[in-house]
């Protein structure tokens, strides 16, 4: 998903994150390449799929198509798996391009059981019965981390997450790590909010007392900063799957909110993943 000038982003290899800052990377691009390089996976991307494809198969054996939340796989694929989230329940059936991943699906991971509604869970797994009754649903959870859980209890806490202007969230898994871990207030930064932080919450009015972690280019970076800075708390809870304070100084102690995937009975992924690719010798 490049962002800026697509000629020179024709083609584009991430292997560190020198290779972010070389491309002049933006947030949003970076929460897509950067949890790819920390597990030591390559990463291409770029507009000429073609191209990147090629140059993917000199590397590879094979070839994950990430569709970045909203995407289709402009592949031709040996193995289609969507992942659901119960938090979002009935969004499988109503958002495109997400009810035809669904319909495509070899394999569907509804995740985030743990802390989803139940019956939010039960709508799902309906929904895949009723729009693609063939495919292997595989369950799971997202047990949260955190580095230090003593220091956010009775924090007045500034939460900012990825992908709260998607699909309708007013929250992530920042807020539930701050529930959980004992905060004592979640601050509400949009009397704090700066430029085009402010124009996101107009735009978006259902988000939350949470801060998106926009970043389309140095402007809004900036203005991301300056909104963080100007909320008066304790402790800036970082969700956004990237190293944010790489990025923008931060005038308060920070902490990173990470989550893991967590399967639930069989099979599992790589019990699926192994059966249809055989195992590498």
């Amino acid at each position: 998903m490049p962002y800026g000038n697509l000629i020179a982003q024709s083609v584009q290899r991430f292997a560190d994150y020198d290779d972010l800052d070389e491309y002049e990377c933006t947030i949003e691009e970076r929460e897509e390449y950067e949890p790819h390089i920390d597990r030591g996976v390559v990463v291409f991307a770029g507009v000429d799929y073609e191209k990147i494809l090629r140059e993917a198969e000199k590397e590879a054996d094979i070839i994950l198509w990430d569709g970045g939340n909203n995407d289709l796989p402009f592949y031709v694929s040996d193995y289609h798996i969507v992942v659901a989230d119960p938090h979002r329940a009935g969004h499988e059936s109503t958002y495109h391009p997400g009810e035809a991943n669904v319909r495509l699906a070899d394999v569907i991971v509804i995740n985030k059981v743990d802390t989803a509604d139940s019956g939010a869970v039960l709508s799902v797994r309906e929904a895949i019965r009723n729009l693609n009754p063939k495919a292997i649903t595989v369950e799971a959870a997202s047990p949260i981390f955190v580095a230090d859980p003593d220091s956010i209890r009775g924090k007045r806490v500034l939460v900012d997450g990825p992908t709260l202007t998607h699909g309708e969230m007013a929250y992530g898994a920042g807020v539930v790590a701050a529930k959980r871990f004992g905060a004592g207030e979640i601050v509400d930064p949009h009397p704090y909010a700066v430029g085009s932080i402010i124009v996101t919450y107009n735009k978006y009015p259902t988000t939350g007392a949470v801060l998106p972690a926009m970043g389309y280019g140095q402007k809004q970076t900036d203005e991301l900063q300056q909104t963080i800075n100007n909320t008066p708390c304790d402790l800036v809870l970082i969700a956004t799957p990237i190293d944010l304070t790489r990025l923008i100084k931060i005038n308060k102690p920070t902490q990173r909110v990470r989550y893991e995937l967590q399967e639930i009975g069989q099979p599992t992924l790589r019990e699926l993943i192994e059966k249809k690719f055989g195992r590498k010798k």
